[in-house]
């Protein structure tokens, strides 16, 4: 698959496709804490985020299926066996055409839409320091496209686990998605689910789902990162606001 993670699309034993980030990515380790940290907390918000599961690689694959390797430099190493991060494909790649991309005109018939306001909430809440990662899909039956959102291994700064923030971190590179943004009241419906719906409970709850090799068995760094994630839910407001006064001016129609 294309990107930075050098991840593989696999068939795994649900009778489901994943597309599989593995240990020894050429990005970090903690990418994959960072992707099923975010897919679950973002499925938490209501957000439009794919299923992802944690997926067991055996090495008797990766020994009998040259294609599983990583690319460092000059050279190639095999993925490393293991648990790995899966986010699950929305169907039978044979036949299932996503785009990453759609022209100007056609993302105001993208059925939600909307959503691209609360995926901005997340973003500015765990830190996304990459342009939001978005695919299209039209299913069967259905005239207008879905947005649904992907690749959440820059939250919290990838593998730095920090917040820089950053005005223009996190927003999705064509404004015409936050064409319905009017003010902060646009944002207040994901805002107060971010305060209602993730709490302690839910971080210790999700922190507990995390393979600690993901994370090098440093749990003070993992609760370190929690604790503060918890503490930023009051940063939000600022950062939009941050945002909608940056040079770029994302939101048209802000009064």
């Amino acid at each position: 698959m294309r990107g930075g993670a050098q991840s593989h699309l696999m068939r795994c034993s649900d009778g489901y496709y994943y597309v599989v980030k593995f240990q020894n990515n050429p990005q970090h380790r903690r990418i994959l804490v960072n992707e099923l940290l975010g897919a679950r907390l973002a499925a938490r918000l209501g957000l439009p985020t794919p299923p992802v599961a944690v997926v067991d690689v055996p090495a008797d694959l990766i020994r009998l299926t040259t294609d599983l390797v990583v690319e460092l430099g000059r050279g190639k190493i095999p993925c490393q066996a293991g648990l790995q991060f899966g986010s699950r494909y929305p169907g039978d790649p044979r036949v299932l055409t996503l785009h990453d991309f759609l022209p100007d005109e056609r993302l105001r018939e993208v059925e939600n839409v909307h959503e691209f306001a609360g995926m901005l909430v997340f973003d500015k809440w765990t830190c996304n320091t990459n342009g939001r990662q978005t695919l299209f899909l039209r299913e069967a039956g259905r005239e207008n496209y879905r947005a649904l959102m992907i690749d959440q291994g820059f939250c919290f700064n990838a593998g730095e686990w920090g917040f820089p923030d950053a005005p223009l971190r996190g927003l999705y590179a064509w404004q015409r998605v936050y064409e319905g943004v009017t003010g902060m009241e646009s944002f207040a419906p994901w805002m107060e689910r971010l305060e209602t719906r993730i709490g302690e409970g839910v971080l210790d709850e999700l922190s507990k789902q995390v393979p600690p090799e993901w994370y090098d068995d440093n749990q003070d760094a993992l609760y370190g990162l929690l604790e503060h994630l918890l503490r930023r839910r009051s940063r939000v407001p600022e950062l939009l606001l941050a945002a909608r006064n940056s040079v770029r001016q994302p939101f048209p129609n802000w009064t």
